[in-house]
């Protein structure tokens, strides 16, 4: 089976891995990744030579990044991208496609695959994110796809409801899990060695995402939270990853670069890496933030969250996630909460471990 795994950024390849690494290892599937998006931006990290590091035989590559973050350039960037995948699937062929998520650079993948009759798989269907445009690009993937991979069954019904029982629903749970099932995470003396960060101190991790909903209210959003970070860093050492190619993204990520770079106990970082990443958010004490990684990843360990905005809700908020608005005196009585308050037990709602075996049992079974 010929399989192609859309990927457009560090967050859904880290996602993906599990799935890579069945796939790659089993004579039966033919594995193409296609690089797009963020990967190929050198303000991004370049994170395309991240999956070149790990030696995948079939790496593609497709320009797709806009030139700015304003909403004119978002919508010419997904028509560059439409642009360039309408070559890309005039050029090559596949049994089947992955696309995971929500992004709108994968919107813009898979309605250009639509005419050359491409079977799309999606990943992580049927969640919502209210606070963000990329709710209806899921949905619309989705509306593309003739099978829907998603993490739970509340997931799953809101799933069906969407495509109309257009496509095959498999409730397999979060990739992400079997990630954290298997990995041996950097020790604190590990993660200081390659990051130059002691997590031995009480740390805050945070990723904050532009609402692109209501997008011009960000300015105020993003002042907010340096405020809130200039009481916390008293107490806190912050850990601050940088968003992702979003409308205003850009006004966001020079804000966190000027405010960290006042401080050394503020650490502004382009990517981690999955491995790097995951590894932080064990040893953190909090997230503070809008990613989604908050919502799966954080409830393996459980490690506590306060989630800002409107950007995920909509999704299934786990006993480990305090949500609140972008509003200062709000997030310190989250954390008050969760500082005064006990543990949360171990959770187990998205899967076991074995997602990515059972999406492979799924596709071989169809070849029987």
């Amino acid at each position: 089976m010929k399989v192609g795994v859309l990927t457009s950024s560090r967050a859904d390849f880290g996602i993906y891995i599990p799935l890579l690494n069945a796939l790659r290892n089993d004579s039966f599937f033919d594995l193409h990744l296609i690089a797009f998006g963020t990967h190929l931006s050198k303000k991004h990290g370049y994170t395309i030579q991240e999956i070149q590091s790990q030696g995948y035989d079939n790496v593609h590559e497709v320009d797709t990044i806009p030139n700015s973050d304003s909403p004119k350039a978002i919508a010419k960037g997904i028509a560059k991208a439409v642009n360039g995948f309408a070559t890309f699937w005039d050029q090559h062929d596949f049994d089947l496609v992955f696309a995971l998520g929500d992004r709108y650079e994968m919107f813009a993948a898979v309605s250009a695959a639509s005419p050359f009759g491409m079977k799309i798989a999606h990943i992580h269907a049927g969640e919502t994110t209210l606070g963000a445009i990329d709710n209806g690009y899921r949905h619309a993937i989705s509306l593309f796809s003739k099978y829907l991979f998603v993490s739970t069954e509340e997931y799953a019904n809101r799933a069906k409801e969407i495509v109309a029982n257009e496509a095959e629903v498999f409730n397999v749970g979060a990739l992400s899990i079997d990630n954290l099932s298997k990995i041996s995470f950097l020790s604190i003396e590990g993660f200081n060695d390659r990051f130059g960060i002691d997590l031995s101190k009480d740390t805050i991790l945070s990723t904050f995402h532009p609402e692109t909903v209501a997008f011009e209210k960000n300015k105020g959003y993003i002042e907010e939270l340096i405020e809130t970070f200039e009481v916390l860093k008293e107490s806190y050492q912050l850990v601050i990853t940088l968003p992702n190619a979003d409308t205003m993204g850009e006004m966001i990520r020079e804000q966190l670069i000027h405010f960290g770079a006042k401080y050394p106990q503020v650490h502004i970082v382009e990517s981690l890496g999955m491995h790097g990443y995951l590894s932080c958010m064990k040893h953190c004490c909090l997230m503070v933030g809008n990613t989604s990684s908050a919502y799966a990843e954080a409830s393996f360990f459980p490690k506590a969250v306060i989630d800002l905005g409107d950007r995920q809700k909509g999704r299934l908020v786990t006993a480990n996630i305090r949500r609140t608005k972008i509003d200062k005196e709000a997030i310190f009585a989250a954390i008050r909460e969760i500082e005064l308050g006990e543990p949360v037990a171990k959770l187990n709602v998205y899967g076991n471990g074995d997602t990515a075996e059972q999406i492979v049992e799924i596709l071989k079974s169809w070849n029987d």
